[in-house]
């Protein structure tokens, strides 16, 4: 398993160009495993699921991608998580508990730095309950698999502008807003963070 942090922003393009070559070698037996954390410029993405409404301000660059999911945002200040893993080598194809496992990952993760970060049944991501009954995203999810090696993953708001967010819905949900660990009051550094996924990593998936 390699596991690797990038310090500088990762285009959109080379990002998914590196997954996708790992993907490939990873299902010839020539690459192994592979966590990447990293952050990326200002733009959005859109999943297999996402409305042409929900993009209301195309005021950075958009990519379509193959992963599951609607309309996402991604900036500095957001740790995204791409993770590169063979489901079938593993024992484990199955995306339903894969895609819960990565919640789980996050959900231990993000308590070592003092947040709670819960499921909701109707909903993809992790959620953070706020002032009257209102519920902010935290963490994003969207994966895709091929021959059932994973590619793309999770992104988590450390301190992004979440003023970014408003060109699209995100993931198609009007009535809940987003939030980041800055804006909960936790004054976590990138790299509290890194260490704690690293950390929990073992904890969900096995070697």
């Amino acid at each position: 398993m390699e596991w690797k942090v990038s310090d500088q922003l990762i285009a959109y393009p080379d990002a998914l160009a590196f997954m996708e070559r790992r993907v490939a070698d990873i299902r010839m037996g020539m690459a192994e495993e592979c966590v990447w954390l990293l952050e990326h410029p200002p733009l959005y993405t859109g999943g297999t699921s996402a409305r042409a409404a929900d993009l209301l301000e195309a005021r950075f660059p958009v990519f379509e991608t193959g992963r599951g999911g609607q309309y996402t945002y991604h900036g500095p200040g957001q740790r995204v998580g791409y993770v590169m893993l063979d489901l079938k080598k593993r024992g484990a194809q199955d995306v339903r508990k894969y895609v819960r496992d990565l919640e789980e990952w996050i959900i231990l993760s993000l308590r070592e730095l003092g947040v709670t970060a819960e499921r909701r049944a109707e909903r993809v991501g992790l959620w953070v309950a706020v002032a009257n009954g209102r519920e902010d995203k935290i963490a994003a999810i969207g994966v895709r698999l091929q021959h059932w090696i994973t590619f793309h993953g999770v992104s988590i708001n450390v301190n992004p502008t979440l003023s970014h967010y408003a060109g699209i819905v995100p993931c198609g949900i009007n009535e809940h807003g987003v939030t980041s660990l800055a804006a909960l009051g936790v004054d976590a550094p990138m790299v509290d963070l890194d260490a704690a996924l690293e950390k929990n990593w073992g904890k969900v998936f096995q070697p």
